[in-house]
């Protein structure tokens, strides 16, 4: 698909689309953020965990390929007056430089050659928080295509260069109708 057809794609997707809630690696592990430093929410969509990210203090950066969730995004921000600044931006083409965030925060978003470049892009004892879909899964919620989805423990493998702070997936295992399904999180700092 072209970088137009993807981004009429998504721009159709988020043209009625409101914020909704920050993802849960974010939420459930917000204490490990710092309260000051640059944050990067990559493949943005509308923006619920740049939000987050501004609203604990951080200069935050926003990037996605559609213009239509980047207006409304910008718009959230400048309407509550938060350090944030949304972008249209493709990511795999033009990735974040190096050594310039202190967060990077990543969700429902796989591109498996992004991940060196987003880990480049950490300051030495920044922070990766990535929330993505895996293969294993207890319901058709999230991409039909494998290919966007996480093998078992490849997240792990992905970001073996970071310290591990967090670590959650659980596949099938037990009771599906609990827990944190058809998802894998990580929060790794740059050693």
């Amino acid at each position: 698909m072209s970088d137009i057809s993807m981004q009429q794609k998504w721009d159709r997707h988020y043209k009625d689309a409101n914020v909704g809630a920050a993802s849960r690696v974010l939420m459930e592990n917000s204490h490990l953020l710092p309260s000051t430093g640059v944050g990067l929410e990559i493949a943005c969509g509308m923006g619920a965990n740049a939000l987050f990210l501004a609203e604990r203090g951080l200069t935050t950066h926003a990037w996605d390929i559609s213009p239509v969730a980047i207006q409304g995004l910008q718009h959230q921000a400048d309407t509550r007056r938060l350090p944030l600044i949304a972008e249209v931006r493709d990511s795999i083409q033009d990735p974040p430089v190096s050594e310039s965030f202190d967060v990077i925060s990543v969700s429902h978003f796989l591109d498996r050659t992004l991940l060196p470049a987003l880990i480049d892009a950490l300051k030495l004892g920044g922070l990766l928080f990535y929330q993505t879909f895996t293969r294993a899964r207890v319901d058709d919620s999230g991409p039909r295509n494998d290919d966007y989805r996480l093998g078992d423990n490849e997240l792990l493998t992905l970001c073996c260069e970071l310290r591990l702070l967090v670590y959650r997936e659980e596949g099938v295992v037990g009771d599906h109708r609990n827990g944190f399904r058809n998802l894998a999180m990580l929060v790794g700092q740059k050693k």
